[in-house]
């Protein structure tokens, strides 16, 4: 299988109405100290597992919940002797580290994400190729409302009424995450575990996770979220070049033609694009045109595509 090795910087947008695309722990949509709506990048790394788990079953994945047989969830050391059952402690430390690091190597999830994998005896770091920063909210408003909602069950035996809760929601929200690949962050642990590190089928499946994981998640408070878009820039495989976060280059507002449409500026990073264009050796832009429009791009070369068909335009 042909390895990855040029560099790619990128962007990924999920819309968010109605919805709760990633909740502290009091049950609310998150938020900065200024009141923006943000998202962590392990939101989004789940939607990229969940939808591997389910449309690639044959891929292992290292770090998703397991549980036991009295339904409590495994230990790291247990999922592992779940996943590779048939490794023996190879009473050469270096040898048993290397035999689990050839393991690890073979979940997807840990050849993009990377992994601090920390058992007895094989303690090891994996610096992931594909790097994803916090969502935050790109969109003007940061509207977040709850509601009552009222169960069928009482809380105990013998009660008047039955339970009242609560569930808030965001209004709208645009989420946008910056990202990065690089092959070379895995190169020197891969090549000790004779291994070709990120592939060509890896980053397709990624692709396709960034593009669908979201919208195909589609949980009871997650319904309403949605992958939008996802710009992703290339670059050519000698180019040394390092671009910024895209987060703070893209907003994301209403159009006041169209009020049903949603645009997303890129003109910010067209201005940067353009001073490295050189460097480039494909830009594509993927999202929905029914929706959504993209603007600020013109002048690059960019090969774009239908977030729900998958098809070219």
């Amino acid at each position: 299988m042909a390895t990855f090795t040029q560099r790619v910087y990128g962007a990924v947008i999920v819309k968010s109405l109605d919805s709760n695309f990633n909740a502290d722990f009091t049950h609310s949509p998150r938020t900065l100290p200024d009141g923006t709506v943000y998202a962590t990048d392990k939101a989004l790394k789940y939607t990229v597992r969940d939808y591997i788990r389910k449309y690639s079953p044959s891929e292992k994945l290292m770090y998703v919940q397991r549980e036991g047989k009295d339904f409590k969830p495994l230990t790291l050391e247990q999922s592992y002797g779940l996943l590779f059952p048939e490794q023996k402690k190879e009473s050469d430390e270096t040898k048993h580290r290397l035999a689990v690091l050839t393991n690890l190597l073979s979940c997807i999830d840990i050849r993009l994400f990377g992994a601090t994998f920390a058992i007895k005896g094989a303690n090891t770091s994996i610096h992931g190729p594909v790097q994803v920063n916090h969502g935050i909210n790109r969109f003007p408003a940061n509207e977040i409302y709850s509601e009552q909602i009222k169960a069928p069950f009482a809380s105990e035996a013998g009660a008047d009424m039955t339970t009242i809760g609560s569930q808030t929601n965001l209004r709208e929200g645009h989420y946008v995450f910056h990202i990065t690949v690089n092959p070379k962050n895995i190169e020197e642990i891969a090549k000790a575990a004779t291994h070709d590190g990120i592939s060509t089928d890896d980053i397709t499946k990624l692709k396709e996770a960034l593009t669908r994981g979201v919208t195909a998640l589609d949980s009871s408070r997650k319904i309403g979220s949605e992958n939008e878009a996802l710009l992703w820039v290339t670059l050519k495989a000698d180019s040394t070049k390092h671009l910024p976060n895209f987060t703070e280059l893209i907003s994301v507002k209403i159009d006041t033609e169209k009020s049903e449409k949603r645009v997303i500026h890129c003109e910010r990073i067209a201005e940067v694009l353009a001073r490295v264009s050189a460097e480039i050796d494909s830009i594509e832009l993927h999202y929905n045109p029914t929706t959504t429009s993209v603007v600020g791009l013109t002048g690059l070369t960019v090969k774009a595509f239908d977030i729900v068909s998958g098809q070219a335009m």
